[in-house]
């Protein structure tokens, strides 16, 4: 593809009316024809500056597969894949992963795919199973590699760089430094492009609070706390980061009961709940997100305000990825460490001041929106403008009180005004989209 068919796209599809000094490195560095590894640290646009000289090398839609990207988590696929789709004018993108039904997978790879974008575990299962032909691949992004290790990922990988025998770039990310990479990746002359520093000037949008709790269980500090951080009754966007599921469910479990808007996300979720959990929360229907480490890393997560220690963190690049969650890009953000009596504080955990907690300040927290439920999505032929105009012709309601929609494989969800939902229920109850009838519900 040519710049010139893709840019565009960006600040269409995207909103990105410039890319940032790495993304335009990245698009230099491209043209001296050696693999690349990048260096970068979460949030700093890395999955667009891979993306852009990817599709630079890729030629006009064959139908085979031209371009894999291999990332270490679901969501990161799916994160990836989403964005390549929009700016990939012409060519097809199939995203392969874990929890996703394999029938729509075989039958999108049976249709003939440009671009793969998978974790090693469901792409190698599809190789092996010849429901792919990855032979006529040409280039190869491993996205977030030392995760990939980190998590076991190594022997997949092995097999899956074996199996690409015609790739001619290979394009490595990571967020940390490796001294030495896995002999099987074979790369010629790589040109390595640090952007690791950026850390340095993420710290210098981020302010870290201190927040002592009274007592060893920090559930009641955690509430008055994001009550101190509400307007109007509204809660801004925050991560709650613990460090283990059971920790996560009790915490989520905890605030929900109190009335807040949480969402829980961990590992042992399946799929649709976690897809739910990070749309809700993007969508602003739930924008309290109690999480483990898994959401440090990889997901397509927006506008977070605050970034809430439960626990801190074990290792000091845990600490460096739940912070990038907020402070993207130019944006500033606060960090907030709830912290035990008699707890010591981890070495790479420096406070910039202490927040007293207004024990006064206790409002009913509530969102602004709520979550519809459609049981139909792209499979069916169901689209966000099938969505919307469904809305406001059976519902009633104006388009500008109308939130975000997402279109999933077999379903959809909508944020709507909170006033408007009850009323917006009965109106559209028994109603016909796209002339069938589908459960629509209020996502609890």
């Amino acid at each position: 593809m040519r710049e010139k068919e893709f840019l565009p796209l960006v600040r269409e599809k995207l909103g990105i009316e410039e890319l940032n000094p790495m993304q335009l490195k990245m698009m230099q560095a491209h043209s001296e024809s050696r693999d690349i590894i990048l260096l970068s640290p979460t949030g700093s646009g890395k999955t667009l500056a891979f993306i852009l000289p990817m599709l630079k090398m890729l030629r006009p839609s064959t139908g085979r597969v031209q371009a894999v990207v291999v990332a270490p988590s679901r969501e990161l696929v799916i994160q990836i894949a989403g964005i390549v789709g929009k700016i990939a004018a012409g060519l097809k993108t199939t995203p392969l992963y874990g929890g996703h039904k394999v029938e729509d997978e075989v039958n999108s790879l049976a249709a003939g795919t440009d671009i793969i974008v998978a974790t090693p575990g469901r792409l190698l299962d599809h190789i092996n199973r010849r429901n792919i032909d990855v032979l006529p691949t040409r280039m190869l992004v491993l996205d977030e590699f030392d995760k990939s290790l980190e998590l076991g990922f190594e022997t997949e990988m092995k097999k899956i760089v074996a199996r690409l025998k015609n790739v001619s770039r290979v394009i490595l990310t990571s967020a940390t430094r490796a001294d030495i990479l896995p002999d099987f990746l074979k790369l010629d002359n790589p040109l390595t492009l640090d952007f690791l520093e950026d850390n340095e000037k993420l710290r210098n949008r981020i302010r870290v609070h201190r927040v002592d709790s009274d007592a060893n269980d920090k559930l009641d500090s955690l509430l008055i706390l994001l009550q101190n951080l509400s307007a109007e009754g509204h809660p801004d966007r925050s991560i709650i980061f613990v460090n283990h599921r059971e920790s996560a469910e009790r915490v989520a479990n905890f605030l929900k009961g109190k009335g807040l808007p949480a969402v829980l996300y961990h590992g042992a979720l399946d799929q649709r709940e976690r897809e739910q959990a990070v749309a809700r929360f993007n969508n602003g229907s739930r924008p309290v997100l109690v999480a483990t480490d898994l959401a440090a890393r990889g997901l397509d997560i927006k506008n977070v305000r605050n970034i809430i220690h439960y626990h801190q963190p074990l290792t000091p690049e845990t600490w460096t990825h739940r912070n990038g969650r907020t402070a993207r890009v130019d944006a500033d953000g606060d960090i907030f460490v709830l912290v035990g009596p008699n707890e010591d504080i981890k070495d790479y955990v420096a406070f910039d001041d202490s927040r007293y907690l207004d024990q006064e300040k206790a409002p009913g927290l509530a969102a602004l929106s709520e979550t519809i439920f459609f049981s139909a999505g792209r499979r069916e032929k169901l689209s966000k403008g099938d969505i919307l105009g469904f809305l406001v012709k059976e519902g009633g309601i104006e388009p500008q009180q109308i939130g975000v929609i997402d279109v999933f494989d077999h379903y959809a969800l909508a944020a709507v005004d909170r006033q408007q939902a009850p009323m917006l229920m009965e109106r559209v109850k028994g109603k016909k989209i796209k002339g069938e009838k589908r459960m629509i519900s209020l996502l609890d």
